[in-house]
């Protein structure tokens, strides 16, 4: 299916700059550009590509400054990476969804699945599942029993959701995630540690997508809830009774300790630590590796390092340790030197 530069403007609200009637079927980078592809360009270290792309049509932001010609033709957007987000979500929209149940997928009885879904061979649906209109889970799936999945759902091959988990509308899961498994809930005894059941379930709430092989715990008692719109890499951890707030993302190998309640609008770096039992404010943002040991009050704050602090803070102390070396050998020296001030005086 083929899109020419005029449409595409009218899609997103640009202005062409060279052949309107310039057609795209697909996608590329800039760097590797050919012909019938849209690429785009944001991050200004990626200029010099613009320049000699082979790419049909790229997307630039309004306030570009061309330093030389162009064969490409142009559309200036307010913001070139949003719009082309955009274009990819209309693209996989267009793509046709899988539909029907294949005869080798294990369905309950008493399960009830929705209109125009798809399950695949060897996925298995337990006792009591519902499974709304639209969704789509793929072959080796495991679905426990009393799950409930909203609409327009997918759940790639391998995901294994436990007895009793809630997932809401439009939530995707990648290959290999578990959710609901029990939380590390263990007390300890004179004879080695005794097993705390995890009666609890997850919530997953709308619009929210999880990376492969990411886990989610099942709560002791209660749930374990992931907010709408959050959006959580590939092999993160989150531990029993956590709660993730609205829109917060998470890059991977990202872990969350129990009891934690994280607010809406964050943004973690990959590899980040959370302890439990403790409360993370609206709009933090926390740099990579960061090992967060204590509750964050204050909304709207940047932190880094472990345990983490205010990320300024944090760039000052790291441009003094990078000459600790030489501070440590001055301080020597004088030490020597009051040392020889000493013995003269004496």
């Amino acid at each position: 299916m083929e899109f020419t530069a005029k449409q595409i403007a009218g899609f997103i609200q640009g202005k062409v700059e060279g052949d309107e009637n310039a057609t795209v079927h697909t996608f590329c980078k800039i760097e590797e550009g050919k012909p019938g592809a849209i690429s785009f360009l944001s991050n200004p270290k990626y200029t010099h590509y613009l320049y000699n792309t082979d790419a049909s049509i790229v997307l630039i932001n309004d306030d570009l400054v061309l330093e030389e010609p162009v064969k490409t033709t142009l559309i200036r957007v307010n913001n070139a990476y949003e719009c082309v987000a955009r274009l990819l979500q209309m693209y996989a929209a267009s793509q046709p969804k899988k539909t029907g149940i294949d005869p080798l997928a294990f369905i309950s009885p008493n399960a009830k699945i929705g209109e125009n879904c798809y399950i695949g061979a060897f996925a298995f649906v337990g006792d009591g599942v519902e499974i709304g209109e639209g969704s789509q889970i793929y072959p080796h799936v495991y679905v426990g029993d009393g799950v409930k999945i909203g609409k327009n759902a997918l759940l790639y091959p391998n995901v294994t959701i436990y007895h009793g988990c809630r997932l809401g509308n439009n939530v995707t899961i990648h290959a290999g995630s578990v959710i609901g498994a029990d939380g590390f809930g263990f007390a300890p005894t004179p004879e080695g540690y005794d097993k705390i059941p995890q009666i609890g379930i997850v919530t997953i709430e709308d619009d929210v997508e999880i990376g492969a092989n990411t886990c989610i715990d099942r709560s002791t008692m209660g749930s374990t809830t992931i907010h709408k719109g959050v959006k959580l890499d590939n092999l993160i951890q989150v531990a029993h009774n956590v709660e993730v707030g609205a829109n917060t993302v998470m890059a991977s190998q990202c872990g969350i300790a129990g009891s934690t309640k994280v607010g809406e609008w964050c943004m973690f770096g990959g590899q980040v630590g959370m302890a439990g039992h403790i409360s993370i404010a609206n709009h933090t943002n926390v740099g990579a590796q960061a090992g967060i040991t204590g509750s964050v009050k204050t909304e709207d704050t940047t932190i880094i390092g472990s345990p983490a602090w205010d990320a300024k803070g944090f760039m000052k102390s790291a441009a003094i340790f990078r000459h600790l070396p030489d501070m440590y050998q001055q301080i020597n020296d004088l030490k020597k030197e009051i040392e020889l001030l000493k013995q003269q005086e004496n």
